[in-house]
């Protein structure tokens, strides 16, 4: 299956490797690098290798390599629906499901569970791996999550997320408290220049993508605060690092913010109080707000916060307040 893509002008500078997995994420860079080095990917009808620079307006062309498993297996997961109808369902994933089969994570997906639950009731536009999954949330993050159940209703939805008229909010818990009351984050964001799992402030424009976050204060605590968060745009891991930017990272987010979980003595400050109250990091997509790819009409779902970060929230409203 040969694939065409137009490099945008925010893309350009990236390596012709990382480039393909942003758009490819079915398939890991190691696969992608042999595909290149194999004669299939072609720039401007050439070969490249998988370092080349690449420039806007340029024309890449790829013939995928075959995935080793063709679409999940069914699983019977309890899903939490939020709303549903013949064309799309909101599901609000819980924390610590990956959204769909990657290397590594073949089975407890999202994806699974959803071909379980709605079979061939889903689009097929992402392929035979993400059946009706339009968009994604990383593993540790719960909360709402659109999902497409015709071709036609997938597309338009895709392109509400390509022209950001989609209003994706977010609840987070974090470590500290922001300067300020309500601003917005602009700063580009890469890959990590030492780490591969991680993504970054990047400011060589040739190698990040533009990334804008909203942020406001919703309540203030000693040494913690709640905040919503509306990203402008949608990069990889983006409300993670620009919020441990500004010197806040979401509270027992282990890759952005140095801590994994945090204990009801920690908040009451009472060293023998070792219950785990949290384990994995506090942000939540609480809101979904597009418009109906069918009738037109503006559709607001909300997920409702997840019992361990409640748990969390009740503590600091008790035990740290201002």
């Amino acid at each position: 299956m040969t694939k065409q893509l137009v490099v945008a002008a925010e893309e350009a500078g990236r390596r012709l490797d990382a480039f393909l997995a942003d758009h490819f994420t079915d398939y890991s860079r190691v696969h992608l690098r042999r595909a290149i080095t194999a004669g299939g990917v072609k720039v401007d009808g050439r070969g490249g290798k998988p370092a080349y620079r690449l420039k806007p307006g340029q024309r890449v062309a790829i013939v995928l390599p075959e995935i080793s498993r063709e679409a999940p297996t069914p699983e019977n997961i309890p899903l939490d629906v939020l709303y549903q109808d013949d064309h799309l369902a909101v599901v609000n994933k819980p924390s610590g499901m990956v959204v769909h089969p990657a290397r590594g994570n073949w089975s407890g997906t999202l994806a699974g569970a959803l071909q379980h639950h709605f079979g061939r009731r889903l689009s097929s536009t992402g392929g035979p791996t993400r059946p009706g999954i339009v968009h994604r949330l990383d593993r540790d993050t719960s909360g709402a999550i659109l999902v497409a159940c015709t071709d036609i209703a997938h597309t338009r939805l895709a392109k509400q997320f390509e022209s950001r008229s989609i209003e994706k909010e977010y609840f987070a818990l974090v470590a500290g408290c922001p300067d300020h009351d309500r601003d917005v984050i602009e700063q580009p964001i890469g890959a990590h220049p030492q780490q591969r799992e991680k993504m970054a402030i990047r400011r060589d424009e040739s190698i990040s993508r533009p990334a804008h976050t909203f942020y406001e204060v919703r309540e203030q605590f000693d040494g913690f605060a709640a905040v919503k968060v509306l990203p402008k745009t949608g990069r990889t891991h983006q409300i993670r690092v620009h919020l441990a930017h500004i010197g806040c990272p979401v509270l027992c987010d282990r890759q952005y913010g140095g801590r994994s979980r945090i204990t009801r003595g920690e908040i009451r400050r009472d060293a023998d109080d070792d219950l785990v109250l949290l384990k994995r990091q506090a942000l939540h997509a609480i809101r979904l707000t597009f418009t109906h790819p069918a009738t037109g009409k503006p559709l607001n779902i909300e997920a409702p916060l997840p019992a361990d970060m409640a748990a969390v929230l009740a503590e600091l409203r008790e035990y740290r307040r201002l």
